[in-house]
This record gives structure tokens, sequence and C-alpha cells, in this order.
């Protein structure tokens, strides 16, 4: 049985203490808050689960074998730092820290003590994203044209970080686990309506090394809630929406097809396939529990986490190449793959 502490009760904690507590093979022994009103409520709901507003009586505490941070990106290197220190295992939400070198640091800290370091990518665990990566690994659109993706709402507002980190980088978690090329280069461009805070609304264009583009639209400030992603084949395409109750993938066989007409040997000749939709059924278990159930599979079996410190600092890398870009009114800025 993996004994799970948890750092931070506030919007995604209690998710990850109620996954942690149902998985089998898990269960939560303690929680810290720096607010005690939240831990009020979580001593109602579990009696069981000792709570403090020092985290340090998780790190001193021999009971417990992994440490979930669920914090502002701001604190996630010092807290992940010294649970491994403390010689935990650590899932760390997204995004794994503020800067690459972090991150590297975090991976190496990890590695050196032989410790679990994972990150809190949770569409990669849906079964939508799984199922696209299945399909992408299969050929089933042959050769990717592009990546487009929309996440957009009304709120939440940040004050420590930028729409960007907010809210991209759950597209771009799900563009670096379903396709097998990675982005060389991005330019972005976004700006703020508030005085002193964070850039509310940013366009990422994402360019890799072969014929393939993606772009990722994120606002806080549209009065409907969208959450499309398109991504277009030469055989087949689709299209992702994550807010659709039941039919979240569907699958078209459309595209063009180009050839070259015998009469006229310069002329291109476009002709267009429209042929059937059809939308795969999908597993219905929620993404956090198989998350928490594969946090916990890789820590017994010594596996490799799918969402590692690895997949952490790419994201990490491409969100940083985005904001030097931005700075720079959308200047195109090389992105890091070392």
């Amino acid at each position: 049985m993996i004994k799970i502490a948890v750092i931070g009760y506030g919007y995604w904690g209690p998710n990850l203490v109620r996954n942690f507590m149902e998985a089998p093979g898990s269960t939560v022994v303690a929680v810290c808050d720096l607010r005690p009103e939240r831990l009020t409520s979580l001593s109602v709901r579990y009696p069981t689960i000792t709570t403090t507003t020092d985290c340090n009586q998780l790190f001193a505490n021999p009971d417990v074998d992994a440490i979930v941070v669920a914090t502002p990106v701001s604190s996630h290197f010092e807290l992940a730092m010294a649970a491994l220190r403390a010689d935990k295992h650590v899932l760390i939400e997204k995004p794994i820290a503020a800067n690459a070198e972090q991150a590297l640091e975090l991976i190496a800290e990890a590695a050196n003590r032989k410790r679990m370091l994972m990150v809190d990518h949770t569409f990669v665990y849906t079964s939508a994203v799984r199922k696209i990566r299945e399909l992408i690994t299969a050929n089933a659109l042959g050769d990717i044209y592009y990546y487009d993706a929309v996440r957009v709402n009304l709120g939440l507002f940040q004050h420590d970080v930028n729409v960007i980190w907010d809210l991209a980088i759950h597209d771009l978690s799900i563009m670096d686990y379903v396709l097998p090329a990675k982005a060389t280069a991005v330019s972005a461009t976004g700006i703020s309506h508030i005085p002193g805070q964070p850039e509310n609304v940013a366009y990422i264009t994402l360019f890799f090394d072969n014929p393939q583009i993606a772009h990722v639209h994120v606002n806080w400030l549209t009065p409907v809630k969208v959450r499309h992603t398109l991504i277009g084949g030469s055989e087949k395409m689709i299209l992702y929406d994550d807010l659709e109750p039941s039919e979240k993938v569907k699958i078209y066989d459309k595209g063009v097809t180009l050839s070259q007409s015998a009469e006229a040997v310069y002329e291109m000749l476009v002709s267009y396939r429209s042929g059937d939709m059809w939308a795969p059924r999908l597993d219905a278990t929620e993404a956090l529990q198989t998350e928490a159930l594969h946090f916990i599979d890789c820590i017994e079996n010594d596996k490799q986490p799918e969402t590692d410190g690895q997949a952490g600092l790419r994201l990490v890398r491409i969100v940083e190449a985005a904001e030097k870009s931005l700075r720079a009114r959308g200047q195109l800025v090389e992105i890091n793959l070392e």
C-alpha cells in the first residue's frame, strides 16, 4: 500500500485526494495546506487523514512514501526538491517548475535518489487523448499536416503566471504526447488587458522540421468555454471536443488529393475526398484515476512514467521560448530540445 501525502488542498487538491483514496494500492495519510479552513472541510470528509499547515511534517514522516504537490507554480521547485531529498516519490501538478533550470535539477535529484518523478499532465490520461495517440501511432491519419487547438473561457485569472502557463500547457502536453515529431521553434503573441497582470490572451504557433505546423489559442476573456482540437492528416482528420458529453473524438474520412494531369504537366489539380465520420467508444474512467493508478504502478514496479520529468521539461522549454517570442512581438524563437 503506497502511502500518499498531498501538499495543497485548494482547487485541484480535493480531486487528487479523492482519487488516491479510491485507487487500489494507495491511501492518503496526510494533507498540508496553509489555510486551516480548507483542512477543516477535509477532516469532516476524511477523518482518518492527518492535517497540518507545516509541510515539513510530511517530509519528516517515515510513513509517507510519496508526496503530491498541488500548489502555485512558484512553489513547485522548493516543495518537490524537499520531498525528493526526504526520499519521497513525487507527483507534481503541471507545470513541473517555473523554468527549465529548476526542472533539470529535479530530474537529476530524482535520478540520483532513485525516486519517481511524475508530472500531472492530466489530459494525457484521458481516454480521448489516449485514443488519438493510438490512431496516430497506427498511422490511421497518414502524414500529419497540422494540430490546431482552442482553449478559451471567462477566467480563472491567475496572478503568478500568464494564460500560456495556465491554459496552453494543457494543449502542449497533449501535442507532446500524441505527435511523434517535436516542435523545434515557436512564435507567440499576446496581451494583458489588466494593468500589472500577466497576459490573458495568447496565440502560439509551433514549427517542426517536417511539413507540419501547430497553433494554440488561449484566452481568459471569452463569454463561452471552448475546448476544441483539430488534427489534420493526409488520410483522415480528427475533431476532439473535450466538452462533448459522449462523442469527444470524431474521425473524419475527409481530405484532399493532389494529382498531376496528363494534359498539363505543370498544372496541379486538387480533388476533395468526403467519406464517413465515426466516433470511437471511449473508456469512461476518470483521467485522474488512470493517472493515480499509473503513478502507483510506476512506484511498485519501477516503471518510467508516461509524463515523467523529461516530458515536464520539454513543455517548460516550449513555454519559455513562447514567452521570449511574446516579449519580442512574435519573433521566431528556437526551442532547446537537448
